[in-house]
């Protein structure tokens, strides 16, 4: 999987400390740590400190040398993998030991169809620490499990407030992973080398703020490499709204995907792929006059219009059957669900021993 921007951590409080001075750089004895009959002599630095000019830069220099040797030259995309199938695996058991679960009855589906959570601000409440601990341990499963992103991020909206009404879905999340540690998203060796993406909006869904989410996946060879379920900071008016708005979100992370490709050595020659399952939002990337149904919508969102009429990203209608993002819109049927996690590439790891 390649990861979106947001994914990317790094330990803020440390970073500097791994870059090296590329020249001589000397210090005085901090206070507290002078030599004793050496007060006069000064300090060689090994390593970068904060309050040292040049340390976020060789801090960067440190991180992009690292991100190339290790990472960009160890990637082969022409070979069949499972990313971190294994290692996955043990994790997700080791999660449901943790909570309690590991002997639970499992489900074959992470949420009921029909489920609306809210606040429940009348309801009796649960401890906020265990339900952190668990919503943080199932979103960290979500970087190679698109098929609980939706739950996921569903649940984490009430981390603050948690209630017996989110913790019972939350279990019901736990028990689908109970059922499922042996899926893995599988990356074929002869898969469709062209990027294209599927993306989606539920609107006006949330119950409590009535603001729409925005949903989209990347498909690389056989598999979904990348994919997001965010709330939209906006509030939109229109079905068309909400889903103009989801495309441009795809649209911003397709250029940076591109970019990562053309660093793996899989240049995108072709324009990039945009489905939805809104023609009224494929009809407004190219016809800007359209003014009943976009006066709403904010111009900074408008530059969709500019790269799919320069070529760089194409919306392509798709029916709704077919649209792989609605798996992380809303609680589907359990045949439906099923189906749009095959198209994942979402698969058991005996599929690959």
């Amino acid at each position: 999987m390649i990861p979106q921007r947001s994914q990317v951590i790094q330990d803020v409080n440390s970073a500097f400390l791994h870059g090296e001075p590329s020249e001589d750089v000397f210090v005085e004895q901090p206070q507290g740590y002078e030599k004793k009959g050496q007060e006069h002599k000064v300090y060689k630095l090994k390593k970068a400190l904060y309050g040292l000019k040049q340390a976020p830069e060789l801090g960067i220099e440190r991180f992009k040398h690292t991100l190339s040797e290790k990472v960009l030259k160890s990637v082969n995309m022409n070979t069949p993998c499972s990313l971190n199938q294994m290692r996955k695996k043990k994790y997700a058991r080791e999660v449901l030991e943790k909570f309690g679960m590991d002997k639970s009855n499992p489900v074959k589906n992470p949420i009921v169809l029909g489920s609306k959570l809210t606040r429940d601000e009348g309801g009796v409440r649960v401890d906020t620490t265990l339900f952190k601990q668990v919503v943080g341990n199932l979103m960290y499963l979500t970087s190679t499990r698109p098929d609980l992103m939706y739950s996921v991020s569903l649940i984490s909206r009430y981390v603050e407030s948690p209630t017996e009404m989110h913790w019972q879905t939350t279990k019901r999340i736990l028990r689908y992973v109970r059922g499922t540690v042996d899926l893995g998203i599988l990356y074929k060796k002869q898969g469709n080398k062209e990027l294209m993406a599927y993306t989606d909006s539920d609107y006006a869904r949330d119950i409590d703020d009535r603001k729409s989410t925005s949903r989209y996946v990347f498909k690389l060879s056989s598999g979904v490499v990348a994919w997001s379920s965010k709330k939209q900071s906006v509030f939109t008016l229109l079905t068309t709204e909400a889903e103009f708005i989801a495309a441009t979100s795809c649209t911003c992370q397709s250029i940076w995907m591109k970019m990562v490709l053309e660093k793996l050595g899989k240049v995108q020659n072709k324009c990039t792929t945009l489905f939805c399952d809104n023609s009224s939002t494929i009809n407004l990337s190219k016809n800007p006059v359209m003014h009943g149904r976009s006066e709403h919508i904010d111009v900074r969102f408008h530059f969709l219009r500019g790269l799919s009429k320069d070529g760089m990203v194409k919306l392509v209608y798709c029916s709704s059957q077919e649209q792989v993002a609605d798996i992380m819109t809303k609680p589907l049927k359990l045949d439906v669900f099923l189906k749009l996690r095959n198209l994942f590439g979402v698969c058991s790891v005996h599929a690959v021993n």
